[in-house]
């Protein structure tokens, strides 16, 4: 919804701080709601930035969630306050995500002193009010190892999910050459081992995988198993500024489908050219150890985002274990993915 930001984080894929040059109208934005709900869109995860930095934010919000759509707030909690609160419940919102980077040490760090304290603060006061709210943790060398740690102080909380996701080295991750290394199997497992005992569900993202003895127990839902990448299949993303791509973690410009200030949202999605490395996918396009995977054309390669900023080959996933963590899946997916996360 807007590139402003509280923050410049050390992660931050979008490179958010300041609003970008002439970013979609409340008029525009209003538009875009009425576009995607003409278009059968079921739920809309709105970020930034941070979008409270936007005065017509619960305008915006009013508008999905009147047209029948899921809306999701994704937000640091920073300046949340008991006014936006009370407004985000009156509006019906599905769900609030807050993003936790770990414990304070780690995420003060990242952000700015008093910033942890802050959105615990903003976890307790929508939970308070109601309104279901998530906690979002983005992987990287300095907090991945402390998962264990900081899930002793997340249970104190009524949230109803955790996700794990990989940080992509893109924006000023790439700028700053940000270590992003960690080990995608000890996470795996640590996963597998608190699911059945933790207060939430904890899921790990579609950016870590995949298919080890672990798979059902770690998408958030018991028997759920990845089933490819998304991006243009079943998902797109709009910026601040009206591009159109697969994901918003698809941040480049060689993604862009289009702009919805020069097409129709439904021109651009209906486009038999566009998303055509989802949409056209062959297995014959995997490389790397992706190209001789038996479980390959389910999977697809895994995340487009993070094979294309880690590596720059969009059918390769380097944080796929399965070979590491033995490769076999128990016989849940039997070669093919019952239940699909």
């Amino acid at each position: 919804m807007t590139h402003k930001c509280c923050f410049r984080c050390a992660f931050c894929g979008s490179r958010a701080g300041e609003a970008r040059v002439n970013e979609l109208n409340t008029e525009e934005c209003l538009d875009v709601a009425r576009q995607l709900a003409d278009l059968g869109c079921g739920r809309v995860n709105l970020l930034g930035g941070e979008i409270f930095l936007r005065d017509d934010w619960a305008r915006i919000v009013g508008a999905l969630a009147g047209l029948g759509l899921k809306v999701c707030v994704i937000t640091s909690g920073f300046i949340l306050t008991a006014a936006t609160v009370k407004t985000l419940s009156r509006l019906g919102i599905e769900s609030v995500a807050v993003s936790l980077d770990g414990p304070e040490r780690v995420h003060d760090a990242c952000r700015q002193r008093g910033s942890y304290r802050r959105a615990l603060e903003a976890i307790a006061a929508l939970t308070e009010a109601g309104i279901p709210t998530s906690v979002i943790t983005t992987l990287r060398a300095n907090n991945a190892p402390l998962l264990p740690e900081f899930y002793e102080s997340l249970k104190a909380y009524p949230i109803f999910a955790w996700q794990l996701q990989a940080c992509n080295s893109m924006g000023y991750a790439q700028d700053v050459g940000l270590d992003t290394r960690f080990d995608p199997l000890r996470v795996i497992r640590f996963v597998a081992g608190i699911a059945g005992e933790a207060p939430f569900r904890v899921i790990i993202a579609d950016n870590i995988g995949y298919y080890t003895p672990e798979e059902t127990n770690i998408r958030g839902r018991r028997g759920a198993a990845f089933g490819g990448c998304s991006a243009g299949l079943s998902t797109l993303g709009i910026d601040s500024v009206g591009n159109v791509r697969g994901c918003e973690s698809l941040y480049d410009e060689v993604f862009i489908e289009g702009n919805l200030r020069e097409r129709p949202l439904r021109d651009i999605w209906e486009d038999e050219n566009a998303f055509a490395y989802n949409r056209r996918f062959t297995p014959d396009r995997l490389t790397g150890k992706c190209g001789s995977c038996e479980l390959g054309e389910l999977c697809a390669g895994g995340c487009r985002s993070h094979n294309y900023f880690a590596g720059g080959k969009l059918y390769e996933n380097r944080l796929c274990v399965r070979e590491q963590g033995n490769g076999d899946c128990g016989g849940a997916l039997a070669g093919k993915c019952e239940g699909r996360s």
